[in-house]
């Protein structure tokens, strides 16, 4: 069955296509890095962590980079303030937490991949 023609649903391109994506868009999206890390528990966040995540979060229930700006606001990941990179010592000293929002995590975790790991 023949699809009917529409425009590549890759941004900004106006190419026609059978629907989808055009042929060089097609490979663009199928030229993703794999993930070659160790699985999240190899890494150290298996049910341990997930315990200790949840009882620090019970204590500091707010999102610490967004208390510095005086907006309330839930946390709900435990981060890490700099990279344990598998020292378990970094890993587990709860001195290097801090509870983060999803967002809050997620822009420094950006950050640290932009420019490599460090405090903040």
């Amino acid at each position: 069955m023949n699809r009917a023609k529409t425009i590549c649903t890759y941004p900004g391109c106006r190419t026609i296509c059978d629907g989808g994506r055009c042929a060089k868009h097609k490979r663009v999206t199928q030229q993703r890095t794999p993930d070659t890390r160790p699985s999240a528990a190899a890494r150290g966040y298996g049910a341990r962590w997930a315990a200790a995540s949840k009882a620090y979060r019970l204590a500091n229930p707010l999102c610490a980079e967004c208390a510095k700006r005086g907006i309330v606001k839930p946390a709900e990941a435990v981060d890490h303030v700099v990279a344990h990179n598998g020292d378990t010592g970094l890993m587990w000293d709860q001195s290097n937490w801090q509870a983060l929002c999803w967002s809050c995590h997620s822009r420094k975790t950006q950050r640290e991949k932009a420019t490599g790991p460090g405090v903040g």
